[in-house]
């Protein structure tokens, strides 16, 4: 079937269209965080399994995280000259491969060979998704639709570790098994694709398939000193939190002597407060200004994580260790939808390229940040370091860039 020749997706849908476009883009945004989040509860078992040290363990979702990210540079402007269906396809095809591949890596080198493909066939969903929402959502409804959006894609790190420590319960050696779930749930995820989505961008609105072109196109993005600003603001924060993914899986269970399905659901919590920080921008963006809302977010995880960083060096109970990363990852939801919407609302032919910078600079700085946070196991410091380094960072990137260019304008 043609799908090009099809009549179109309306232009901001509602009601049940709405809800199932909402579904079938979540899904495809599901594979990012699922591949992320889901083996983090088998962290010390692949260790012991592979005789290797958390560091290397940690370097494998180093990996990942920069497959995500040089995928995502690839998929988006692929997709601005190619379509949003096609590339999707084939890249969900390679994932699931890549995911059996991990399964069957006898030792930690290969594992993180074969995780950074995985990665990288993950990354279209990732970007594209954001990229089919920009291409029939505008204005008000692109922010309430993203923030729908961002619920849904919330469940991926609160079920994910959940899964994770449920299939390790069975079996010491059944990390494998996590990789052949996610296999699985990517042949799921092409089958849907194949049967109910519709090409969002019409050949006319295309731009064309050439490395120059390409890269005319991210030099326009980076000359636009508002959404290099978001995009920014983005990355170093939640670049930053992948400190927390990577340090939590030791920190709690080695450090705190939880058990990998307590682990599980201290982590999974968190699904909660990014649902609740994009409930906040959706449900008031029409309300309070998005800027002011994103202000307050910023100030507010500057705030928690100089908290945090003080209970990682007394070594205080992880009952406020887990609260402070709560309220950060509350944060969290809100600076992921309103950088976004924010940063998207100008772009129109380059979404593709757009969405992809602002995905791809949180994964790319949290390459370089998760594995910091093993450098000293038998403390929760670098974690707690880290975080609070990169919410500043980001935060001075607010008042420098964003703020300063909102009073300029």
């Amino acid at each position: 079937m043609n799908f090009e020749r099809e009549k179109s997706i309306e232009h901001n849908p509602t009601g049940a269209a709405r809800l199932g476009l909402a579904l079938l883009l979540g899904l495809l945004a599901f594979l990012g965080p699922l591949n992320i989040d889901m083996y983090l509860p088998s962290f010390p078992e692949i260790a012991r399994d592979l005789d290797t040290s958390a560091t290397l363990v940690q370097a494998s979702l180093t990996a990942c995280l920069l497959g995500l990210a040089i995928g995502q540079l690839f998929a988006g402007p692929i997709s601005d000259a190619q379509g949003r269906r096609k590339p999707l396809l084939i890249a969900t095809s390679l994932f699931a491969v890549a995911s059996i591949l991990c399964a069957f890596a006898p030792n930690i080198i290969l594992l993180i060979a074969m995780r950074f493909l995985q990665g990288l066939t993950a990354s279209a969903g990732v970007v594209l998704s954001r990229a089919v929402v920009r291409d029939v959502f505008s204005g008000q409804a692109l922010t309430k639709f993203f923030s729908l959006l961002m619920v849904i894609n919330a469940i991926a790190p609160m079920i994910a570790p959940m899964i994770g420590g449920f299939i390790l319960s069975f079996d010491s050696t059944s990390w494998k098994s996590i990789f052949f779930f996610l296999s699985a749930v990517g042949l799921l995820t092409v089958t849907i694709v194949a049967i109910k989505l519709k090409e969002t961008l019409p050949p006319h609105k295309r731009i064309p398939s050439s490395a120059g072109a390409s890269l005319k196109t991210m030099g326009s993005l980076l000359k636009d000193r508002s959404f290099i600003g978001y995009a920014l603001v983005v990355g170093f924060i939640h670049g930053g939190s992948f400190a927390y993914v990577s340090g939590t899986p030791f920190v709690y269970q080695d450090i705190y002597g939880v058990s990998p399905q307590v682990f599980s659901v201290l982590f999974g919590i968190n699904g909660l407060a990014i649902i609740t920080g994009s409930f906040l921008i959706g449900r008031f963006s029409g309300i309070i200004a998005e800027k002011t809302m994103l202000q307050a977010a910023v100030i507010t995880a500057l705030t928690v994580t100089t908290l945090l960083l003080i209970m990682t060096i007394i070594e205080g109970p992880l009952a406020l260790i887990v609260l402070f990363i709560f309220i950060y990852m509350i944060t969290m939801g809100m600076i992921l939808t309103s950088t976004f919407t924010l940063g998207m609302s100008k772009q129109d032919h380059r979404a593709g390229s757009a969405s992809a910078v602002l995905g791809m600079l949180p994964l790319l700085l949290g390459s370089i940040f998760s594995p910091l946070a093993g450098i000293n196991e038998a403390s929760a410091v670098p974690m707690g370091a880290i975080i609070f380094t990169t919410t500043l960072m980001g935060s001075i990137v607010f008042f420098t860039l964003v703020k300063k260019d909102e009073v300029k304008g």
